[in-house]
């Protein structure tokens, strides 16, 4: 039933996504695994190289600033809906079909922060109004323009191995899930096939596969209950014409 939830709540987000941005950019497991925990408004969440904001959906409209931009761009939150209670309930003759989904009570954004960003400054726009984040107690007063800032401190990112470089004997691909389940990936390397290529575990959590593959460019997926998810460590996307993103790398 999770893995239904996940599914449908993913579409509806992608609804709510402005064009600029494009949902593949953040569609790891871990990020629609903190998005399905928000029950109720609260501080940033960081996941990765990505930090969710949210608050309350019953605001008229919330967006987000960053200092290292100069503020100059303002990202909207989007709301997030769920599945209703009663989705699969069976409806009396002569009733109207009510919504399948109603407001989850948060709106959100998923920013991705650069490497080089250590400590992340930003401004929210609540109703109009620039302010600090309500929910971030941490902020500081920029001596320059004077303006309080809410500060987020970012843990310290690990550089992953670059796996995209391939070794002698293949190119080696590596992606996260909870231990004990099965991954796959899948490629024009094997006409997309979602079974062919199941990925080993070790150590927990981690699920790697070296598939001996000569020059050329290909396309590539994960596959994990029933979800393709492309690849977190390559930014490399492309775009099938209908809407479906993969990540793409080319050996030498």
């Amino acid at each position: 039933m999770k893995t239904i939830v996940i599914f449908i709540i993913f579409i509806f987000i992608v609804s709510f996504i402005p064009q600029t941005a494009k949902a593949s950019d953040w569609e790891t497991y871990e990020i629609l695994n903190n998005l399905l925990t928000l029950t109720e408004p609260g501080a940033p969440v960081i996941s990765g190289d990505h930090v969710i904001f949210h608050a309350d959906s019953s605001l008229r409209r919330v967006g987000v600033a960053f200092a290292y931009e100069n503020f100059s761009n303002v990202y909207w939150f989007r709301q997030l809906v769920v599945p209703q209670d009663r989705l699969f309930a069976p409806i009396p003759p002569g009733q109207t079909v009510p919504d399948p989904f109603k407001d989850s009570g948060v709106q959100f954004y998923i920013h991705r922060v650069p490497d080089h960003i250590k400590e992340l400054e930003y401004r929210l726009i609540i109703n109009g109004l620039w302010t600090i984040d309500p929910q971030n107690n941490e902020y500081r007063r920029d001596p320059v323009s004077g303006l309080v800032l809410s500060v987020l401190r970012m843990p310290i990112r690990k550089v992953p191995p670059n796996h995209l470089l391939g070794l002698p004997d293949g190119l080696t691909f590596t992606f996260r899930a909870p231990p004990g389940e099965t991954v796959t990936v899948a490629g024009n390397f094997n006409s997309w096939d979602p079974f062919m290529y199941e990925m080993r575990e070790g150590p927990a959590g981690v699920y790697n596969l070296t598939i001996p593959l000569p020059a050329g460019t290909y396309q590539y997926v994960f596959i994990h209950q029933g979800q393709r998810y492309t690849d977190p460590h390559n930014p490399r996307r492309i775009y099938a014409r209908d809407g479906k993103a993969a990540s793409e790398i080319v050996v030498p």
